[in-house]
C-alpha cells in the first residue's frame, strides 16, 4: 500500500515542487530578461511622473479619452474583477449608470453605438487598452472640448491603433495612455504651429 501509492505520491509533490518553484521560475525569469525592459514592462515619462503603459491609468476628464472602468478603481496592488455575472441586478446597474453617464458627456453618441468595453470593466481591472470604436465614439467631445478640428483626433486615433500580434492572435485596440499623451501633443501643436506629434 505504501510502496504503490503513498510513495508515488510523495515523489510526483517532491518533483512538482522542485520543478515549478526551481526550473520553471528561473525558465520565466529567463525569458523576461530578454524583453523589453528586462520584462518590468513598458514605462512611459511624461510631465515628470513615469507610468505603466501595459497597467491601467484613470482617464475620466472630458478632455481625455476615458479609460475602461475598473472593478478596483486601477489599484494594482489589488488587481481583479467583480464577480458579478451579467444577469447580477447590481452589475446591471453599475453598467446602466455607466451608460448613462457617457451619454450624459457625449450627448451626440446613441446607446447602439456605445461599445461593451468602455462600460464594462476587465476581469483585471487594470487593462490599458480600449478597442477603435470605444476612442472613435469619444472623439467628437475632446473635439469639441480642445477646440481641435475631428479629422485630426481621428486622425491620431489611426496612428494609434495597434494590430492583432501576428495579425491573427486578439483585435485592434489602443492604449489610452499613449493616446492621451499624443493627444496632449496635438493640442500643443495646434495652439502653437510649431510643435510636432510625437508618435509614443
Amino acid at each position: 500500500m505504501f510502496k504503490q501509492n503513498i510513495l508515488p505520491a510523495i515523489r510526483l509533490t517532491l518533483f512538482c515542487a522542485v520543478f515549478f518553484s526551481g526550473f520553471y521560475t528561473l525558465f520565466i525569469f529567463g525569458i523576461a530578461q530578454a524583453a523589453p525592459n528586462n520584462g518590468k514592462g513598458e514605462i512611459i515619462e511624461h510631465d515628470g511622473k513615469k507610468y505603466y503603459a501595459n497597467v491601467g491609468q484613470k482617464f475620466d476628464k472630458d478632455k481625455y479619452f476615458w479609460s475602461r472602468p475598473s472593478a478596483v478603481d486601477y489599484n494594482a496592488a489589488g488587481a481583479g474583477g467583480s464577480n458579478k455575472g451579467p444577469s447580477n441586478p447590481d452589475y446591471l446597474k453599475d453598467v446602466k449608470g455607466r451608460i448613462e453617464n457617457f451619454m450624459k458627456h457625449d450627448p451626440g453618441v446613441q446607446k447602439s453605438e456605445i461599445p461593451s468595453d468602455i462600460v464594462t470593466a476587465s476581469g483585471s481591472g487594470l487593462d490599458p487598452n480600449i478597442s477603435v470604436q470605444a476612442a472613435k465614439v469619444q472623439a467628437q467631445r475632446i473635439a469639441d472640448i480642445r477646440k481641435i478640428d475631428i479629422s485630426k483626433v481621428n486622425s491620431l486615433i489611426e496612428k494609434n491603433i495597434e494590430s492583432p500580434l501576428l495579425g491573427m492572435f486578439g483585435t485592434e485596440k489602443i492604449n489610452v495612455l499613449k493616446l492621451n499623451i499624443a493627444l496632449d501633443g496635438l493640442e500643443l501643436k495646434v495652439k502653437s504651429g510649431k510643435l510636432k506629434v510625437r508618435s509614443y
